[in-house]
């Protein structure tokens, strides 16, 4: 009898744990994967993927509005969200499949049963069954982390976000992250009045101070209400379904809704890991080493669950170089610095590499290099909204450092624009391009 019945056990079939199940297997590993709920993780089942279809959604009661200026009439237009609902959820289960013949195709085994680690090379099923492996990974993600108070189980997540019956005229956002903020953007849109409320006077922590601004400004003049230093105390169900929310220092607000997004904990309560000697972080998460590797040797963790980076990419290249170190017989590593990010706020925003206050730090010596413009979108729009994009150089060298948007489209301007601030590339190299003209995308190029 063979010492180990898998080459590899994966905990999780998100996107780090389909790519590292997928990768291992063509390496000629024997592996499985368990996962208790649907295959394809937060990013499809609960995420940024169907929450990104719900922007776009939400982006055509702007678009018809704006369409009147360029000759368009609409009459007798109108919103059904269950229809959009019903749409995003139907997307959600085509990718379930698709991940699901993914492993399919590559011969990975799909459990789907809830695992916890019992040892180094131990996992045991929800059924009972004990499985051995030479190797396990763990790739359960994060969990929305709800705070305690009186009340707090009238509340929602992202998670159940997606499947309301109906559309809430007024709904109470609690957080002012990325989360919190693009939900914000999608409901105000809609039609709904949206109240965020924050413990601090402080969104988007850790993206660039001048883009947090501007977005505070921009959404504040599309009718988003904010209430800072404002902790909840309790929430309360009246008899006709609504909700007292109760804040500190502040009169109660009536939502139909409290969508709670106060950011995420790594989904490790209950996985046993003491049991193979492994301690968590203060956090809850997973230390691993740069090739993510646990304290111990046969356990290894990517993706949101070790709290590293909590980007989709980020994990599906974690999974990526775990398959390829442990079955590939090449030692890889993922480098974590440089990664571009997005908030699909509206409008939206996108930064890579440091922001300026960073690079303050880390330099001293800096020039920052801005234009404040309003888009040609916007010119026939009934909006003064303006974009903002920022280059953050080293001195004198000119070497780009980071690279900062807000305005419409700026994530997908970024993507590219992030290649060149990772090659390292300088000020004079962006000036030496030629610009596209009319776009956007050229003011990257003519920053003063």
């Amino acid at each position: 009898m063979p010492e180990y019945e898998y080459d590899l056990f994966v905990i999780g079939a998100g996107s780090g744990g389909v790519r590292a199940s997928r990768v291992a297997a063509a390496h000629g590993a024997k592996v499985a994967v368990a996962e208790e709920y649907r295959v394809g993780g937060t990013c499809v089942i609960r995420g940024c993927v169907p929450k990104k279809l719900l922007v776009y959604g939400s982006h055509f009661a702007e678009d018809l509005e704006d369409a009147e200026n360029y000759g368009w009439s609409f009459e007798g237009a109108s919103f059904d969200w269950g229809r959009l609902r019903d749409h995003v959820l139907r997307d959600v289960d085509r990718l379930n499949g698709l991940y699901e013949k993914t492993l399919e195709s590559h011969k990975v085994e799909r459990i789907m049963e809830r695992a916890t680690v019992t040892g180094p090379h131990s996992v045991k099923l929800a059924s009972g069954r004990e499985v051995a492996a030479k190797y396990i990974l763990v790739a359960v993600g994060g969990w929305p982390f709800v705070p305690e108070f009186e009340g707090s189980e009238h509340c929602i997540t992202s998670n159940e976000v997606f499947h309301l019956d109906k559309l809430p005229k007024r709904l109470v956002i609690a957080g002012a992250g990325y989360i919190a903020l693009e939900f914000a953007g999608i409901f105000n849109a809609l039609g709904c009045h949206v109240t965020v409320v924050n413990r601090s006077n402080v969104i988007l922590r850790g993206y660039d101070e001048a883009l947090r601004d501007r977005l505070l400004q921009i959404t504040m003049s599309r009718g988003i209400e904010y209430k800072f230093h404002c902790p909840f105390q309790k929430i309360e169900r009246r008899e006709d379904g609504a909700l007292d929310v109760h804040l500190e220092g502040q009169d109660p607000i009536v939502a139909d809704q409290v969508l709670v997004a106060t950011g995420r904990k790594p989904n490790t309560a209950g996985l046993g890991l003491e049991t193979a000697g492994i301690a968590l972080g203060e956090k809850g998460e997973i230390p691993v080493d740069e090739y993510s590797k646990t304290s111990c040797d046969s356990i290894y963790a990517v993706g949101d669950v070790t709290d590293r980076v909590q980007l989709t990419p980020v994990a599906i290249r974690e999974g990526q170089a775990f398959a390829d170190t442990v079955f590939g017989d090449k030692p890889t590593k993922v480098d974590h610095s440089c990664v571009p990010s997005a908030v699909f706020s509206q409008p939206p925003l996108a930064g890579v590499g440091l922001t300026e206050g960073e690079a303050r730090n880390s330099y001293g010596n800096i020039r920052v290099y801005s234009s404040d413009f309003r888009p040609m979108k916007n010119v026939f729009a009934n909006r003064a909204e303006r974009g903002l994009y920022k280059l953050i150089c080293e001195e004198p060298s000119g070497r780009v450092l980071g690279l900062h948007m807000i305005g419409p489209e700026a994530p997908e301007i970024l993507q590219a624009a992030a290649i060149a601030v990772r090659a390292g590339l300088t000020k004079a190299d962006f000036d030496a391009t030629v610009a596209l003209h009319p776009s956007m995308a050229e003011e990257l190029v003519l920053m003063k």
